[in-house]
């Protein structure tokens, strides 16, 4: 298992090199006050401890993600930690560093106002249709799942839809409760549980000397699904994925100091990297190769292999704690979605959120269309969930890059992986079946150009607002002063 070692000391050296490289590079500044007492509301703006803040966002980003996907991408083969590896130290880390980062010196922005500042105001409406699209989608997922699983669990003797109810009284409450008062007290717990059961599963595939494959560039997918450009589009979380952008926005709301955001935000992407590598470790060693786990997925999905995966390595205790993970962990990115998604609303026409029947009248109406969406069977609309969260990926490397162009520092730490995406993100919706379905091959030429193109009008743009010294941050000089 010299592979999976070696990719999670990677991971680890990342954070300590890689990553106090880029915090250098952003320039932090220690002496500037963040948005959580700037903008102190009571509601979302409130300081709470780094440890509260990094468990918090481990779970805003996480929830199935760096397992479920890790799984599902298990079946191209060891090529999976390659990208998990690369992707998290080079892409996803940056990608959550910088926005949390740009959005704290923003009054904690969400990604829509982010664009529109550096990308331009038709940005924030593409963007803001974006990224509601995937909180709804995210949020409506994550009670269907956990919902129908309590509900095979009760053997059906609570009807599956006062359990969905229970779910979205839930939701409604950690929507619009004071950010401390829920997900402030539970999350650190629910932290602690994806974080232990996943280091379980990988001390036991370490004691029990699972076969763990050593790197190939081989594709092993039973169906023999190209490895590029999909496995960028099968695991996301735990590598990049434009859906931190939604949630990194509300940790910067409540970040003590900027010095705290290498912990937060880059650390705990690599954190979700070592846990994704776990689950795709434990995925290619334990079911007899790729078909073993394709067909285990087949009778029962994901879920079925994380249950078999942990009763296996951590005894009838640890299959207890992997159906309450399974159960839990989507949760808590759901409760965060709609929450999210009422922030992004708000920004976007200018409401303050201190009010309760502020945020009523903007919470209802996405509580009702999602209860909506759980009454069809909305596959084809989940289809098209990967390719929007990665363009909102490279959307939010992009405002990055621009941030740090203006700034005259190295921009390349995020343009570098943001225009590699973008390559990615239009072939493959030029190849895909719910795209354009085209042959492969010009799918690829048309990715490539067209990239060159939106990149060579992103430099046509970064060099503008250079030009016009374009305020990279909020004036809060007098924030503490009495008028």
């Amino acid at each position: 298992m010299y592979t999976f070692l070696a990719g999670i000391a990677l991971l680890i050296i990342g954070y300590f090199t890689y990553g106090k490289f880029v915090e250098k590079v952003f320039g932090v500044k220690e002496e500037r006050a963040t948005p959580a007492y700037v903008n102190s509301d009571g509601v979302d703006y409130i300081p709470m401890s780094t440890p509260k803040n990094s468990l918090i966002q481990l779970l805003n980003i996480a929830g199935t993600g760096p397992i479920f996907g890790p799984i599902m991408g298990a079946l191209y083969g060891p090529v999976a930690f390659i990208w998990i590896v690369i992707g998290c130290i080079f892409a996803g880390a940056v990608h959550d560093y910088l926005t949390g980062m740009i959005s704290i010196r923003n009054r904690g922005a969400h990604l829509p106002e982010l664009a529109s500042k550096f990308l331009g105001k038709v940005m924030k409406h593409v963007v803001n249709a974006f990224a509601v699209l995937l909180l709804l989608l995210v949020g409506t997922v994550f009670v269907s799942t956990p919902a129908s699983l309590l509900h095979v669990l009760m053997d059906g003797k609570i009807a599956l839809g006062i359990i969905i109810a229970a779910i979205f009284v839930y939701y409604i409450l950690a929507t619009l409760l004071p950010v401390d008062k829920i997900i402030g007290r539970l999350y650190p717990y629910f932290g602690a549980l994806l974080v232990i059961s996943a280091l379980g599963v990988g001390i036991g595939l370490v004691v029990t000397g699972a076969p763990i494959p050593e790197l190939s560039l081989t594709n092993f997918h039973p169906s023999n699904a190209p490895i590029f450009p999909l496995i960028f589009f099968t695991i996301t979380c735990g590598a990049l994925s434009g859906f931190h952008a939604t949630q990194t926005p509300i940790i910067s709301r409540t970040t003590q100091k900027e010095k705290q955001g290498r912990k937060i935000f880059y650390g705990m992407m690599i954190v979700e990297g070592i846990i994704a590598m776990i689950w795709a470790a434990a995925a290619m060693s334990l079911f007899n190769g790729p078909t073993g786990l394709n067909e285990v997925l087949a009778a029962g999905g994901p879920g079925a292999v994380v249950s078999e995966v942990s009763v296996a390595m951590l005894g009838a205790i640890g299959g207890t704690l992997a159906i309450l993970g399974v159960v839990i962990l989507p949760i808590t990115s759901g409760d965060t979605a709609f929450r999210s998604a009422r922030m992004i609303i708000a920004e976007y026409l200018n409401i303050a959120q201190k009010k309760i029947g502020s945020r009523l009248w903007i919470a209802i109406p996405l509580f009702v269309i999602s209860v909506v969406l759980t009454q069809i069977d909305f596959n084809l609309l989940w289809r098209y969930f990967s390719w929007a969260n990665q363009a909102t990926a490279v959307i939010a490397l992009f405002v990055g890059a621009m941030y740090l162009y203006i700034a005259k520092k190295n921009y390349f730490i995020p343009l570098i992986p943001g225009s590699f995406m973008l390559v990615m993100v239009i072939t493959y919706i030029l190849n895909a079946q719910i795209g354009f379905g085209l042959p492969m091959g010009t799918a690829w030429i048309g990715g490539i150009i067209g990239a060159a193109i939106l990149v060579a009008l992103f430099f046509v743009a970064a060099k503008k607002n250079r030009a016009n010294n374009l305020p990279l941050e909020e004036d809060i000089s007098n924030w503490n002063k009495v008028a």
